[in-house]
């Protein structure tokens, strides 16, 4: 999936003005009438709301644009340098390569931007005509246009969000409910780039975007990681699709929830809708009054659907657009103002700490957070956390740090015995 790509522009530089004197019968000394030269041609990023990916910058990313023309005589000015267009998808994010500093979101279809001023054309020696110096040999010379590297970073534009493990059944819900046609197979990862599709109901419209599956670390880069989960920030609604042939549904509910706000807090504020999915299979069938049970616990009303045999779909599309109506009106946030929570590079992910005989305290805000965000009571969440220690390295450096089996381990606010 190409979602972010960096870019050279240049605009086109002014025409150069020239010097030129009126020679024509009868005038033999006519006064000066250089022409000026053209202005330089802008480059534009604009929106084509037919693009939903970058993909077409694999086959260059040098954005020229035309140079203005000289001037002409008798006060003829040079014609102007041609607009170099670059076209984007919506959703593209606008960056300045060097300090990061955003120079626009363009969302809306057609919205652009000028990124690159062309330079102005010189003055002819027209302008330069005094009375102390009634026939100027001089000109300007066209001012130089600008550039410079960018960035361009996309989110998808996308009302719901489709999230979940692999292999949970997203594509294939997501081409029943929408006009989608995904590549859909039984193996983690068929996704590879986010689908879109258009949902339908009534005389309304949603736009649905399928995320590929997480893993553990996700937030960190790990996997498929910052790669997509970028393009979940934009929507308003989650679908949270559980794979009900897992063996562990629960555990697998926490990871997606857990990785989603470790990458941004703001994610874990969005409504969701819980859909425990493969229905029509028996294993499935036995599962989900056990799951239903368990997640009604913890104040969810989850829904049971089959993608492949559309069991209950209609009543999710009528969820989805009920959930939609109830959100409030959308304020556009500016760019610079959405924190995505990205720790410095030069901050630890985590420290560890020997706080007495058998006794070890392990800091660190992603996995303080992980850990206040796992449900303890459940095995397989307990599993899961497990899971992100191993990932993230820290179980590694516990065992070096001297850490045996029956020692403390403190994280944020729990209290935890080791153990193999």
């Amino acid at each position: 999936m190409l979602d972010e790509v960096k870019i050279y522009v240049r605009s086109g530089d002014g025409g150069d003005g020239i010097v030129a004197f009126l020679r024509e019968k009868f005038m033999p000394r006519g006064g000066p009438v250089g022409g000026d030269g053209g202005r330089g041609g802008d480059v534009v990023i604009q929106v084509n709301r037919r693009q939903n990916t970058l993909v077409a910058f694999q086959k260059g990313v040098h954005f020229k644009a035309e140079h203005g023309k000289r001037g002409g005589a008798k006060n003829m000015s040079g014609a102007g340098g041609k607009l170099m267009v670059i076209e984007v998808p919506p959703g593209t994010i606008v960056r300045h390569a060097e300090t990061g500093e955003v120079i626009a979101d363009l969302v809306r279809p057609d919205e652009q931007v000028v990124v690159a001023k062309g330079g102005r054309g010189g003055r002819g020696n027209q302008h330069f005509a005094s009375p102390s110096n009634q026939a100027p040999r001089y000109a300007e010379k066209g001012e130089p246009g600008e550039e410079r590297w960018l960035v361009l970073e996309l989110k998808l534009i996308a009302d719901v969000g489709i999230v979940g493990v692999p292999n949970a059944g997203k594509s294939t819900l997501l081409s029943v409910v929408s006009n989608a046609k995904p590549k859909i197979a039984d193996y983690p990862f068929t996704t590879l780039e986010p689908n879109l599709g258009v949902m339908t109901y009534d005389d309304r419209d949603l736009v649905l975007a399928d995320i590929p599956g997480l893993i553990e670390g996700a937030h960190l880069g790990i996997g498929l990681g910052h790669a997509f989960l970028r393009h979940v920030q934009r929507t308003r609604v989650l679908v949270h699709v559980l794979n009900g042939a897992s063996e562990q549904p629960l555990a697998d509910y926490s990871q997606i929830n857990t990785e989603l706000s470790l990458f941004d807090e703001k994610l874990a504020e969005k409504p969701q809708i819980v859909v425990f999915n493969k229905l029509d299979l028996p294993e499935a069938q036995e599962r989900w009054p056990e799951v239903q049970a368990a997640l009604r616990e913890m104040g969810i009303e989850a829904m049971a659907i089959s993608g492949a045999t559309q069991q209950n779909v209609r009543t999710l599309i009528q969820r989805i657009f009920q959930v939609m109506d109830e959100l409030p009106e959308e304020v556009k946030v500016p760019v610079t103002e959405m924190p995505v929570y990205e720790l410095p590079a030069d901050e630890p992910i985590f420290e560890i700490v020997r706080e007495g005989d058998g006794v070890f305290r392990v800091t660190g805000k992603r996995i303080e957070r992980a850990a206040l965000m796992t449900h303890w009571e459940y095995e397989e969440a307990i599993m899961r956390f497990q899971q992100i220690l191993e990932v993230l390295g820290i179980s590694a450096a516990l065992e070096e740090a001297g850490v045996k089996v029956g020692d403390t381990v403190h994280i944020g606010e729990y209290e935890l015995e080791w153990s193999d």
